[in-house]
C-alpha cells in the first residue's frame, strides 16, 4: 500500500515528521517497507529545446541547443547531444546537469565529448529517472511547464511516498483515510476525514440492476448524464503517479483515486455503450471478456460477471470490460458501487491470474457501509471535475450487516501483555478506532466492532488493539520464574533417539534425506510389505500406492537419481516410521541408510593413491554399530548372526541382536534380485536400526566425570595366534583376551584369520594384538611373561583353543 505524506495530511492533522510518521506506523502494527523521497531527482531541470541540428559524426545524434533557465550557465543557452527519436526544436523536456546522478543508468553525469561534439548535460527518459518504463524518447511535457523549475517539484515527485506492508487482516488500512485513523488513534496527531456528502440527484437511474450471484452482497448505480471527460487535475494525477498507477482520464482517474484514498473500489461504465439492464450472475461456459488490461478472459461459472443485454461487462470486484470503458467521447456515465464475497473473489482471481487494487481490496472486505457513500463521494469528484447531472442511486441486495460484540474485561490487557493501562485510556483508544463501548459493571465493558474492521473476533483481539496502539516497546523485559528444583528431562526417550541417531550417521559423512511413507507396489513386496492393509485408498500418485515396510527402497532410489545426475558416490540416510501392519505396534521407528559407488568409511572416488574400493557388508555394519552405540546400546553385549531378512544378500549380510530373540539391526550388500526389481545398478550396502528395539538405559545418578588419566609410560603390543575350533567366533576370543587382565590390557584387536588343510578339519587360526598400557611403571620381562600367561589361560578358558605354534 503506497501514499504520499500530502494524502496522509489530507486526513491527519499532524506536525509530526515523516521520519516520525514512519517509525510510528511500523509500531503500530503497519510495518513501513520504503520511504521514497526523490531526492535523486533534485537536480534534475524542466528544459526548452531551441534548436536542433544532425550530429557532424553520427545520423542517429543531434546537438541541441538548450535554455535551462536564467540561474544555469549565466541564462545562456547548453550544448547538449541526445540521441532520442523525439528530440526537436521547441520540446521542453527534463535536463539533467554535470554532476547529476541518474538512477536509472548508475551514472554521474560530467561533461564529456560525444563523438568530437562536447555535451554539458542529458536529456532525459522516463526510465532513465525510474518513472516508467518508457524509453522510446525523452520526457515531452507541456509548452506551459515552467522553464527553470525543478522537474521533481513540477512533477509532485517531492512530496514522500510512503508503502507500508499490509497483513491480510487489516482491510481498513487499503485506504489512507484508515491509515490516518490509526495514526490519530495512537497520538499522532487529530483525524480530520471529512464527511462524505450524501447526493440524492434526480429522476431515476435509467438502467436497473438484476442481482443473481450469491457472490454480490450489494450493488449501487447511479447514471450521470453530460459530463466532459478529459484529463484529471494535477494535483490527482501526480498522486495517483507517485504511487505507480498511470493516469487514464478523468473517470478512471477518480475511481483509483477513491480506491487508495478510502479503500472502496469503484467501476464506471459508459453508459451510451451498455444496452439494456445490468445483470450480476454467474458466467456462462466459455464466455469471454476482453479486460481493459487488453488480455481477453475465458470464463467460467465460478466467476461473477456483471453482463448487460450484449454479455459479460466486467468481472465482478477485479476488473471492468474494455468494450464498456469510458474514454475521453463519454458524456453518460454509470458509476457503480458494490461489495463482493471475499473468498469468492480470491478464488476467481487466482483462477483467472489476474491482480488488481480492486481484487486486492474485496478479497480482504471492504467495508460493507461504504456502499453508498463510496457512491456519493465518486459522484461529487465527478461534478466537480467532469460536470454532468446525477440521477437518483438504485441499490440491489444490500444485505443486512450485523456487528460483532464481545464481552471485554479491562484487565485482559495486564493479562495478557503485562502491560498497565488505565481503563478510560482503553477505552478512549478503541473508541478513536471506532469501537463502540458500553459499560456493564465494574471493570468490564460490551464492545460492538466497527463494519471496517471484520478481523476482530474476540477479546484477544481488543487486547491486541490495545497493545499495539500503547506500543510493545512499552512492554517490560521479565525475568523467568526460577523454579524450585533442577528441571527434568524434557526430551522423550524415542526423540532422544532419533537426535543421537540423526548426529552419529551425520557425523559418519551420510547426508540425511527425507522420503515419502509411501512407495509402489512392486518395491514394498521387495521388501516384505505389500499387504492389502498397507494399501492407500486414495494415493497421491500411482507409484505411491502402498506404506512403505522399510525405509531402503526409498533411500536406495534416491541414490540411483543422484547417480543419474552424476553423483554416483553417495552416502543417505533417513530416521522415520515403517509399517509392517495395521496393528499399533506395527509401526516401528528406525534409522536407516545406504551407501552406494564407493562412498564407503575409506573414502570416495579417484585418489593418486588407487581407486576406493566399493562399498560392502563391513561398511553397513560399522554405521549400523555406531548407531547403536549412540543410542546408548552397549557394544559388548551385542551378538551377530547370518543371514538377514531376504532382500539382502545371503552371503554378505547379517542381523545384529542382543539376547536370543531381540533384533536390533539388519545390516548388508543387497539381493541382485532386489537391484533388479528397483531397476537399481551399481554397489550399494545398507542397513536399518530398529530403534524401538533397543533396551530403555538404566537411570543412574549423574557423577563428575574423573580426571583424565593419561600414562607418562609408553604402550607396549604383543602378538598372539590361537588355534580355535572354526564355529568359534573371533568376537569370543577377544572379549576373552580383554578379561584377562583389565587394568593392564588397553585393546585387544584381530589382525588375520587363517584356515587351510594345514590346520586339520574343523580348525582355524585367529591372531590378535594387544595393547598394553603400563600406568604407574615399565613393565619388566616378568611382568610381560605374566599378562601373557593370562591372556593365553583366559583364552583357553574360553574357546579350547591354544597356542598356535
Amino acid at each position: 500500500m503506497k501514499f504520499t505524506l500530502s494524502w496522509l495530511k489530507d486526513h491527519l492533522d499532524t506536525d509530526a515528521t515523516l521520519e516520525e510518521i514512519a517509525e510510528r506506523l511500523t509500531s503500530i502494527g503497519l510495518e513501513v517497507e520504503s520511504l521514497d523521497t526523490k531526492a535523486a531527482l533534485r537536480p534534475f531541470t524542466i528544459a526548452r529545446v531551441l534548436d536542433a541540428k544532425r550530429h557532424p559524426d553520427a545520423d542517429k545524434l543531434q546537438v541541441l541547443s538548450v535554455d535551462a533557465g536564467p540561474d544555469v550557465n549565466g541564462g545562456k543557452p547548453l550544448q547538449v547531444v541526445c540521441g532520442a527519436p523525439n528530440a526537436r526544436a521547441g520540446l521542453v523536456g527534463v535536463l539533467g546537469l554535470p554532476g547529476a546522478y541518474v538512477p536509472g543508468l548508475d551514472v554521474t553525469l560530467g561533461v564529456g565529448k560525444i563523438r568530437g561534439v562536447e555535451s554539458f548535460g542529458m536529456m532525459c527518459s522516463e526510465r532513465e529517472l525510474e518513472l516508467s518504463d518508457e524509453h522510446n524518447g525523452i520526457i515531452d511535457l507541456p509548452e506551459t511547464a515552467p522553464v527553470g523549475t525543478a522537474f521533481a517539484d513540477y512533477a509532485g515527485l517531492s512530496d514522500p511516498v510512503i508503502e507500508i506492508n499490509l497483513t491480510p487482516n487489516r482491510p481498513d488500512a487499503t485506504g489512507v483515510a484508515g491509515i490516518a485513523r490509526d495514526l490519530a488513534a495512537s497520538g499522532l496527531g487529530r483525524l480530520k476525514t471529512p464527511a462524505v456528502e450524501r447526493i440524492e440527484g434526480e429522476g431515476d437511474c435509467p438502467v436497473a440492476v438484476h442481482v443473481e450471484s450469491a457472490t454480490c452482497r450489494g450493488f449501487a448505480l447511479r447514471l450521470v448524464r453530460g459530463v466532459k471527460n478529459g484529463p484529471s487535475p494535477e494535483w490527482m494525477q501526480k498522486r495517483l503517479r507517485a504511487i505507480g498507477l498511470r493516469p487514464i482520464n478523468a473517470l478512471v482517474d477518480i475511481t483509483n483515486y477513491v480506491t487508495f484514498d478510502r479503500g472502496r473500489p469503484l467501476h464506471v461504465f459508459d453508459a451510451k455503450k451498455v444496452t439494456g439492464d445490468l445483470t450480476v450472475r454467474a458466467a456462462k461456459p466459455g464466455e469471454e471478456l476482453a479486460g481493459l488490461n487488453g488480455k481477453t478472459y475465458t470464463l467460467d461459472p465460478s466467476v461473477c460477471v456483471v453482463a448487460d443485454a450484449h454479455g459479460a461487462e466486467s468481472i465482478g470486484g477485479i476488473m471492468g470490460g474494455e468494450t464498456s470503458g469510458c474514454d475521453e467521447t463519454t458524456t453518460d456515465v454509470l458509476i457503480e458501487s458494490a461489495n463482493w464475497e471475499p473468498i469468492d473473489i480470491a478464488r476467481a482471481g487466482r483462477s483467472l491470474g489476474i491482480i488488481t487494487d480492486a481484487r486486492y481490496r474485496f478479497e480482504r472486505g471492504v467495508d460493507p457501509f461504504l456502499i453508498e457513500p463510496g457512491l456519493d463521494l465518486a459522484t461529487r469528484l465527478v461534478l466537480d471535475l467532469c460536470g454532468g447531472a446525477p440521477t437518483r442511486r438504485t441499490v440491489a441486495k444490500l444485505a443486512p450487516f450485523e456487528p460483532r460484540q464481545f464481552d471485554f474485561p479491562f484487565t485482559e490487557v495486564k493479562r495478557l501483555t503485562g502491560l498497565e493501562v488505565e481503563t478510560d485510556r482503553q477505552i478512549a483508544l478503541l473508541e478513536t478506532l471506532g469501537f463502540t463501548l458500553k459499560r456493564e459493571g465494574e471493570g468490564r465493558a460490551r464492545v460492538t466492532a466497527p463494519s471496517w474492521r471484520p478481523d476482530i473476533e474476540g477479546k484477544a483481539d481488543l487486547v491486541e488493539e490495545v497493545m499495539r496502539l500503547v506500543g510493545v516497546d512499552h512492554i517490560e523485559p521479565q525475568p523467568l520464574p526460577r523454579l524450585s528444583g533442577v528441571n527434568g528431562r524434557i526430551l522423550t526417550q524415542a526423540q532422544l533417539r532419533d537426535r543421537a541417531a540423526r548426529r552419529t550417521l551425520a557425523a559418519r559423512g551420510l547426508f540425511e534425506a527425507v522420503t515419502y511413507s509411501f512407495l509402489s507396489a512392486s518395491a514394498a513386496e521387495a521388501f516384505g510389505g505389500g499387504t492389502p492393509a498397507l494399501k492407500l485408498e486414495n494415493p497421491i500418485a500411482a507409484d505411491l500406492s502402498d506404506m512403505r515396510p522399510s525405509l531402503l527402497p526409498n533411500l536406495l532410489q534416491a541414490a540411483q537419481r543422484n547417480a543419474q545426475r552424476g553423483f554416483g558416490d553417495t552416502a543417505l540416510f533417513e530416521v522415520g516410521a515403517i509399517y509392517r501392519s495395521v496393528e499399533p505396534d506395527g509401526q516401528r521407528r528406525v534409522a536407516g541408510g545406504v551407501r552406494r559407488g564407493t562412498a564407503g568409511l575409506g573414502g570416495a572416488g579417484r585418489d593418486w593413491s588407487g581407486h576406493a574400493a566399493p562399498v560392502g557388508v563391513f561398511d553397513a555394519k560399522a554405521d549400523a554399530i555406531a548407531a547403536l552405540e549412540a543410542i546408548g546400546v552397549p557394544a559388548e553385549r551385542l551378538q551377530f548372526e547370518t543371514p538377514a531378512s531376504d532382500w539382502y544378500h545371503p552371503g554378505r549380510s547379517g542381523r545384529i541382536k542382543m539376547g536370543p530373540k531381540t533384533v536390533l539391526a539388519e545390516f548388508g550388500e543387497f539381493h541382485p534380485r532386489v537391484l533388479k526389481s528397483l531397476d537399481l545398478n551399481g554397489a550399494y550396502a545398507g542397513f536399518e536400526v530398529f530403534l524401538d528395539e533397543a533396551p530403555e538405559p538404566k537411570r543412574k545418578p549423574t557423577r563428575t566425570k574423573p580426571v583424565l588419566q593419561l600414562s607418562s609410560f609408553q604402550p607396549v603390543r604383543r602378538d598372539f595366534a590361537f588355534m580355535v575350533p572354526s564355529e568359534i567366533e573371533a568376537i569370543k576370543l577377544v572379549r576373552a583376551a580383554e578379561g584377562a587382565d583389565k587394568k593392564l590390557i588397553g585393546e585387544v584387536r584381530v589382525f588375520d584369520i587363517f584356515e587351510g588343510a594345514a590346520l586339520g578339519e574343523g580348525r582355524k587360526s585367529i591372531a590378535i594384538e594387544v595393547t598394553l598400557k603400563p600406568t604407574d611403571r615399565t613393565l619388566t620381562d616378568e611382568d610381560l611373561d605374566a599378562v601373557s600367561n593370562k591372556i593365553v589361560a583366559a583364552v583357553t578358558k574360553a574357546t579350547g583353543g591354544t597356542l598356535r605354534a
